[in-house]
């Protein structure tokens, strides 16, 4: 009985090795490499470290102005609009929010030198505000959210 078990438990185990060694063979050697970005260095894909790093402190940026006009109380649900805000506005016009600043990445269209306009930058807040889209990436370092409005965040 045991031998008819670990043969059947064999089966998907080799196939998944299989494909796992195929997967390797089609990977890019660097993240951005696919779009043709530099291994390392400005104009390079940003790692997570600074895209969470500038998340947080756009977040941390937003709770304080709501609460600055929220005081006594706490902001609740205001700061979201906040946060909406100083997403949307800075990406808009010039590809980066406050915390992308400290952080030393931005946001470029991929499909275009053109700045990265309302409608994806709206689109990119949405998606972040959903989590899920922002944080399920390939292995070029874009998240669905970025591969939804042909964007990708670089260094500085």
């Amino acid at each position: 009985m045991r031998n008819v078990l670990s043969s059947w438990l064999d089966g998907p185990r080799a196939a998944f090795n299989n494909v796992r060694e195929q997967g390797h063979d089609a990977r890019p050697a660097y993240r951005g490499e696919e779009q043709g970005l530099p291994e390392s260095g400005p104009g390079s894909a940003a790692p997570l470290r600074r895209r969470l790093l500038g998340f947080v402190v756009d977040l941390l940026l937003a709770a304080v102005i709501t609460a600055a006009f929220t005081a006594p109380n706490y902001p609740g649900d205001w700061s979201v609009l906040t946060w909406f805000v100083i997403t949307v506005l800075p990406v808009t016009f010039f590809g980066v929010t406050p915390g992308m600043t400290l952080a030393r990445i931005w946001v470029a269209r991929t499909d275009s030198t053109k700045p990265v306009g309302l409608l994806r930058a709206v689109l990119r807040a949405l998606l972040t505000a959903f989590i899920i889209p922002a944080v399920i990436w390939d292995f070029n370092g874009r998240s669905w959210h970025d591969r939804l409005t042909q964007t990708i965040v670089l260094r500085r």
